[in-house]
C-alpha cells in the first residue's frame, strides 16, 4: 500500500498540522467542513471539524481509509445525510480529552438514577428484571472476528445508502463524535462527550466500531456480541441508558431487546 502526503485541507484537521501523517489512498473529491459559529461554544472554531467527500463512499474506499487510520490519524465516517445537513456546520465539536473525564459506568449509573427517581413504580416494568437498581456494566464479549474486519463488513452493507465520506482527526472512533460535534442524541443528552466515553467502553469491551452516523442516528460494528441470553439482558441495560427510544420504541422492554440483538454484530441507535 502507498502512502499518500496529507493534502493541505486534511491538515487543517490537527492542532499540530498534521505532521508526520499520510493518506493510504489519494484523496477524493471534497472539502472540510467548518462549524457554523452559532452552534459552538466560543465562537469562531480554530480548525475545521472533519472533511466530507463530493460524491458517495464506496464500501471498499472506507475499508481502506479504516485501514489506514494508523498511519493518517484520520477515522471514516459513512454520513447519512437523509436528514442533517453536515456542509452548513451544524455540529458542536468538543476537544477529546474531555472523554477522559467520564466513564461508561457512572454515565449509566446517573441515568438510571435519574429515570427512577421521576418514574412511577409501575414503569419499573420496562427495565425488568434490573429494576431501580442499576447493574452496572456488562462483561466484555469474546470476539468472535477481528474489529476491524467485522467494521469494513458492515461498511459494506450501508454503502449502498449512498453516505458520502467523513474523515476525522481522532485517535479512535468513539472520540470521532465529539470531534466532528455530532449531535444526534441531543434529545436524550445536551453533551455528547459521555456518550462518546460509553462508546470508547463498547470498543474495549464488545470490539464496537464507529462506522456511521445521522442526524439522530448512529451506527457501529461489533465484533464481540454478547451470545447469552442473561449476557444480553445486561448489554440491553446499558443500550436502554444509552439510547432509550432503542427499547421504548422498539421491543418495550429490555427481555424483547436483548433477543433483538443477541449474536449480533450490528447495534444501530436512534433516538427521537
Amino acid at each position: 500500500m502507498n502512502d499518500h502526503q496529507l493534502p493541505r485541507e486534511l491538515c487543517q484537521l490537527f492542532a499540530d498540522g498534521g505532521r508526520g501523517r499520510a493518506l493510504p489512498a489519494a484523496l477524493p473529491a471534497g472539502d472540510v467542513v467548518w462549524p457554523d459559529p452559532q452552534y459552538t461554544r466560543q465562537g469562531r472554531a480554530a480548525r475545521p471539524a472533519f472533511w466530507m467527500s463530493d460524491e458517495p463512499a464506496t464500501a471498499a474506499e472506507w475499508a481502506r481509509f479504516r485501514a489506514g487510520h494508523p498511519r493518517s490519524g484520520l477515522w471514516p465516517v459513512l454520513l447519512d445525510e437523509s436528514a442533517q445537513p453536515w456542509a452548513i456546520g451544524q455540529i458542536v465539536p468538543d476537544e477529546p480529552a474531555q472523554i477522559d473525564h467520564f466513564t461508561a459506568e457512572g454515565f449509566m449509573a446517573e441515568v438510571w438514577q435519574e429515570w427512577v427517581s421521576q418514574m412511577p413504580p409501575d414503569a419499573l416494568e420496562e427495565i425488568d428484571p434490573f429494576g431501580a437498581i442499576c447493574p452496572g456494566l456488562a462483561p466484555p464479549g469474546v470476539l468472535r472476528a477481528d474489529p476491524g474486519a467485522v467494521a469494513d463488513w458492515y461498511a459494506g452493507e450501508l454503502a449502498g445508502k449512498d453516505m458520502p465520506l467523513g474523515l476525522v482527526a481522532a485517535w479512535r472512533g468513539a472520540d470521532a463524535l465529539a470531534v466532528m460535534g455530532w449531535q444526534g442524541a441531543l434529545h436524550h443528552n445536551e453533551w455528547m462527550v459521555p456518550l462518546a466515553a460509553v462508546v470508547r467502553s463498547w470498543e474495549d469491551r464488545f470490539g464496537a466500531r464507529v462506522v456511521s452516523v445521522g442526524f439522530n442516528t448512529l451506527e457501529l460494528s461489533v465484533a464481540a456480541p454478547p451470545v447469552e441470553p442473561e449476557h444480553a439482558l445486561h448489554v440491553a441495560a446499558e443500550h436502554w441508558t444509552f439510547c432509550p427510544d432503542n427499547v421504548v420504541q422498539g421491543p418495550g422492554d429490555l427481555q424483547g431487546y436483548a433477543e433483538q440483538i443477541i449474536g449480533g454484530h450490528a447495534w444501530s441507535f436512534w433516538w427521537d
